[in-house]
């Protein structure tokens, strides 16, 4: 179970520029001291105990989305229409040499997150019956994972984003197919990290953007040519603190 978490008093400026740079943001510090996932907890069993026997623990508040909007300002943006629900799939594929996550390179073009790094997902329609049929019918729309082939698991608390999207990740399970139909206007590329990477707090980088408005921390987790940042780093950190505990 998670209990309340107290938030980080860091000065922020939710406005960002259109085209932010954030691989050029200086690195303030790394996670290399923080504790590591035990390696039972990198796998399908591990994993799944975890979820159907989960510890008190904290989910970590950052610059990147919450602590600077308070639940009352949550509750007038979302009666004023300014908060969209939305539901992401955390892919864990099983893979014979061990867990890889499922990640999806976004276009340039979009409106909301262009380039970026993220999870399969989506706002929640009116139809979905809840975030675990919105995560699996965004899946299938972009990338075309099948529903089948996947298993929920679990789902970590919800993260509010900088850009007005109160995101449920849902955690599941995913036999790996043999190709992902993207769909072109949405979706540039997908590719893969083991998790055993993504859990490692040596692999977490905590950068500082400083504008003339004050400053913005944010996490971010650079695996090859990939830079992962933002909501999407944020979300692995929330599973990272559930694992380590």
């Amino acid at each position: 179970m998670t209990k309340t978490a107290q938030p980080e008093q860091h000065p922020i400026n939710i406005g960002v520029p259109l085209h932010f740079d954030a691989a050029g943001v200086p690195i303030d510090r790394v996670c290399a001291d923080q504790p590591q996932v035990a390696a039972a907890l990198l796998s399908e069993a591990g994993i799944q105990h975890r979820f159907q026997n989960p510890p008190v623990w904290q989910p970590e508040i950052t610059d990147e989305n919450r602590h600077v909007i308070a639940a009352d300002i949550i509750s007038q943006r979302k009666a004023a229409g300014k908060v969209t629900t939305a539901a992401v799939l955390i892919p864990l594929l099983l893979k014979p040499e061990g867990l890889s996550v499922l990640l999806t390179q976004r276009t340039d073009h979009l409106h909301d997150h262009a380039g970026q790094i993220s999870f399969p997902g989506g706002r929640i329609d009116p139809e979905d019956s809840g975030p675990d049929d919105a995560a699996l019918r965004e899946s299938e729309e972009e990338i075309g994972l099948q529903r089948e082939n996947v298993r929920i698991v679990g789902h970590l608390p919800q993260y509010l984003t900088v850009s007005g999207y109160s995101v449920t990740p849902v955690v599941g399970f995913v036999q790996p197919q043999s190709e992902y139909p993207l769909d072109a206007f949405e979706v540039a590329d997908i590719f893969e990290v083991p998790l055993g990477f993504l859990m490692d707090p040596a692999n977490h980088q905590v950068r500082v953007w400083q504008s003339a408005q004050g400053s913005r921390r944010f996490y971010s987790m650079p695996y090859e040519n990939r830079f992962i940042w933002g909501a999407t780093a944020g979300m692995l950190r929330n599973l990272y603190h559930l694992l380590k505990v």
